[in-house]
């Protein structure tokens, strides 16, 4: 429990970066108003105008506990919250064929993206982030990973940044892909469901070419989105393991192995539970979805305001050409995955 002192500490950090998510999706609105759809997502404004506020002045500290708590705990919660957005009835009306073959993708994914991250030079826990953002879930995964490896706010942001801008041009692209394929609307549905990053970019790329691709590209971005859980875990696992092999590592570092789940991975899945045994109030769960996004927009905006643009600029190409020939690989397999199944 934060003593009260403590809390009152928070308020000044909370207020700023309040502010700042506040100007972020006012600018996704403005957007929504002069060219009928948001182009670029208020999480990603939110570190964009975060972190041009910080290049030209740097916060106080005072501004300082409430940032931090903003970027941590803040988005841990919106990660507890996310669960309630998947079901298990959802993921298995997909098919036991495209399920299995939905998280073979997934992991394969992340396997290439890791390594070519690893192979252009980028730090480990870079890698991890666009290859989870890339193989899973866009922003979201790369938020909800971040604490489990213990990223830098720079390092979130750069990938978020990244992958977001690609994220648009992927919706703008993929339909002039399936048009060239002459895809059927299943089989669209599905190469947008695997490649697209957020479920509203998903409806987004599908809902202009028919209803039954939005319906299949958003079941099998849902079956992507609940891989976070065994992603994060397996991440967990990993993270602790290294700890403790690693005689130099700090005593406070190394993980027991009895505590290797993070609270809001456990959270997660309580509540994806509580989601398909119909215990969250179907008139509930948007503003639980509200909320979710609120406190993410809160939480990239910390994050923003805790990076150095310049820093992330100079390190920008690697991580652009690792984005990019990620989602290039991902495009491949979920091509792959399709043809395999001789879906119609």
């Amino acid at each position: 429990m934060i003593p009260a002192r403590g809390v009152l500490s928070l308020i000044p950090g909370l207020l700023l970066c309040a502010a700042v998510a506040v100007a972020a999706v006012a600018v996704q609105a403005l957007e929504l108003r002069l060219f009928g759809r948001g182009w670029i997502d208020s999480i990603v404004l939110a570190i964009l105008i975060g972190a041009a506020v910080r290049s030209v002045w740097t916060p106080p500290a005072s501004l300082r506990p409430g940032v931090e708590f903003s970027a941590r705990t803040l988005l841990e919660i919106a990660v507890v919250l996310l669960g309630a957005s998947v079901s298990a009835a959802t993921v298995m009306a997909i098919g036991p064929g495209l399920l299995a073959g939905t998280a073979l993708v997934v992991v394969l994914a992340l396997g290439v993206s890791y390594a070519l991250g690893r192979l252009l030079g980028l730090p480990r826990r870079m890698a991890v982030l666009i290859a989870c953002g890339n193989a899973i879930c866009g922003n979201s995964a790369i938020a909800a990973v971040a604490p489990v490896i213990d990223a830098d706010a720079k390092d979130v942001s750069a990938a978020i940044a990244f992958t977001a801008v690609l994220g648009v041009v992927v919706v703008l692209t993929l339909p002039l892909l399936g048009a060239v394929l002459q895809m059927s609307q299943v089989r669209y549905g599905v190469l947008a469901g695997l490649t697209v990053y957020a479920v509203p970019q998903v409806l987004a790329a599908t809902l202009p070419v028919g209803a039954v691709a939005a319906q299949a590209g958003t079941l099998v971005k849902l079956v992507r989105v609940l891989m976070l859980g065994p992603v994060s875990l397996a991440l967990a696992i990993a993270v602790a393991l290294r700890r403790r092999s690693d005689p130099a590592a700090p005593r406070s570092r190394r993980i027991p192995l009895g505590h290797l789940l993070p609270w809001f991975i456990v959270g997660f899945l309580v509540m994806m539970a509580a989601r398909s045994l119909e215990l969250i109030p179907a008139a509930v769960l948007p503003a639980l979805d509200s909320l979710t996004t609120a406190l993410t927009v809160l939480a990239m905006a910390a994050l923003g305001l805790s990076t150095d643009a310049r820093a992330v600029a100079r390190s920008g190409v690697r991580i652009a050409a690792v984005v990019v020939l990620s989602l290039l690989a991902i495009v491949a397999l979920a091509l792959g995955l399709i043809y395999l199944l001789a879906l119609t």
